[in-house]
């Protein structure tokens, strides 16, 4: 009995490289897009001091961003509060996250009394741990 040749016993396979790289920038995009809406802002843009010891922190799940701009306005995060509602939020927030981390962002030119008082509304409910955020010098752009 003879044997018949298959015809496709002559053609290779073949990998085709076009669609892949579409895939492979695809898939780059995606995370480069991800990864930006990943970084999270969570205070207003205020002008904040510089400090040649300025050290970075690394984010924590449990933060709190309290900024203070050069009007004197209070934010949490980017919602505009006042000193008592900032309290009982603080209140809420201490039971949610006992052992919560506050960054505390003043503007350059704002008063130091309100950051004085924010500070004190916090420590009044046993949050002691408060950082404030700072710039550093080279890190400031004109």
């Amino acid at each position: 009995m003879a044997r018949l040749a298959s015809p496709r016993a002559k053609v290779r396979p073949r990998l085709e490289i076009i669609p892949f790289i579409d895939v492979m920038f695809f898939l780059l995009a995606t995370f480069m897009m991800v990864s930006l809406s990943m970084i999270h802002n969570a205070g207003i843009d205020v002008n904040l001091p510089k400090m040649g010891t300025a050290k970075n922190m690394d984010k924590q799940p449990d933060e709190l961003t309290i900024s203070i701009n050069q009007k004197g306005e209070i934010f949490e995060g980017r919602n505009t509060v006042t000193l008592e509602q900032l309290k009982s939020r603080l209140a809420g927030w201490k039971q949610a996250a006992p052992e919560g981390r506050i960054i505390l962002q003043g503007d350059y030119g704002c008063d130091f009394g309100k950051v004085v008082e924010v500070m004190d509304a916090a420590r009044a409910l046993g949050l002691e741990k408060l950082v404030i955020r700072t710039d550093k010098p080279e890190s400031r752009q004109p």
